[in-house]
């Protein structure tokens, strides 16, 4: 049995990021989800290709950048009245318009191809000058104005409703939703705890919201494949009210896949433990995912969050100055599982107080 000064030796305390790292073969850092919650995989020979995204264009084009929108709904737009001033200026020539200014026109003032585009860009933009218009003399001519503004309708209803979407696109509100920048183990109640906290940035708050995390450990394979292992990690309180910063908690008790490793070995292990919180803002009603990922070197063992919350006369109030701050806190430098079987626990039965070294009784205070 290691002695209480063994036990507690060893800690210190920080507030710096932790670096990344995940090991693999070649000695490159490796991460299947990003800090940023982006996941870091690429697609190669997907079944469809380029047809699955111009099929859901829609999705396609919420989801791609604001320059690159913004060059496809001009190209939209100056392609249709090249092609509709096109017509025009087709009719025209058809009609003799061009060669003979005493016919009687398709299209008033429309003698040239720059004049059909003026005409074209006119009335689909709907500015209508009053120096060009159409005339009865022409069915072709009054079918291509018809299409060309039902045409019209379609793009503005497209345009407005992709600008709207990519506003309002989730990402944007998950972005004011934020993940600590790093992970602590330490004791709660005289049981370790992984823990780590999650705060919404706005005013508006968080209707509901729901908490999971899942380890994630890379699996060789002797074809050199690469394979993923995922393992739920059960979250005290995972129905959560996010009105001021929370600290999210996994107990290290038998049945966690962490509970075996110590300091040490969490430093040599290689794994990520992926943390998501999935909810629905109170101003749009829109569903919104955060997420993001912590690996070995960003857990912090014998360290527990700052506190940042304090109570006024009127107000509870939040200093986000030390979201991601830590303090050292004494905690043993062994695994749960060691902590388990050397530390005895005062448990009251019928008014006494007993010693028992069993995982499943009741937990003293060691810090709140």
């Amino acid at each position: 049995m290691n002695s209480e000064s063994d036990l507690y030796d060893g800690v210190s305390r920080s507030s710096d990021s932790a670096s990344l790292s995940v090991r693999t073969e070649g000695g490159k850092t490796r991460r299947y989800v990003g800090r940023d919650g982006s996941c870091r995989v690429t697609f190669r020979h997907s079944p469809g290709g380029w047809g699955l995204y111009v099929t859901d264009i829609f999705t396609t084009l919420v989801e791609s950048r604001w320059r690159v929108m913004f060059l496809i709904f001009s190209l939209s737009y100056i392609v249709s009245w090249l092609l509709f001033g096109l017509f025009y200026w087709t009719i025209a020539l058809a009609n003799g318009d061009l060669a003979d200014a005493d016919t009687r026109p398709c299209v008033e003032n429309v003698r040239s191809f720059t004049a059909a585009f003026l005409f074209s860009l006119e009335t689909q933009a709907t500015i209508g000058y009053g120096f060009r218009g159409m005339t009865e003399n022409c069915a072709e001519a009054i079918v291509v104005v018809t299409v060309q503004d039902i045409l019209s309708c379609l793009i503005d209803t497209v345009v407005i409703g992709i600008v709207v979407a990519k506003m309002a696109s989730a990402r944007k509100r998950a972005q004011t939703v934020g993940f600590s920048s790093c992970a602590v183990v330490n004791l709660r109640d005289g049981v370790m705890c992984l823990s780590w906290r999650l705060g919404d940035f706005r005013g508006n708050h968080i209707l509901e919201g729901v908490a999971q995390a899942q380890l994630i450990r890379h699996v060789p394979r002797p074809s050199g494949a690469a394979a993923l292992s995922h393992l739920d990690l059960e979250i005290e309180c995972d129905q959560i009210i996010l009105a001021t910063p929370t600290t999210l908690v996994h107990r290290l008790v038998p049945g966690s896949p962490l509970y075996r490793l110590g300091p040490e070995d969490l430093l040599k292990d290689d794994f990520e433990v992926v943390v998501t919180f999935t909810y629905t803002g109170d101003s749009t009603g829109v569903l919104h995912q955060t997420r993001t990922s912590y690996t070995p070197p960003e857990i912090r063992w014998g360290q527990r969050f700052q506190d940042m919350l304090k109570v006024g006369r009127s107000h509870y109030h939040t200093d986000y100055a030390a979201f991601h701050q830590t303090v050292a806190v004494p905690v043993p430098q062994v695994s749960a599982a060691e902590y388990d079987r050397t530390t005895p626990r005062p448990l009251t039965v019928n008014g006494s107080v007993i010693t028992v070294t069993s995982a499943t009784s009741t937990y003293q205070e060691a810090w709140l």
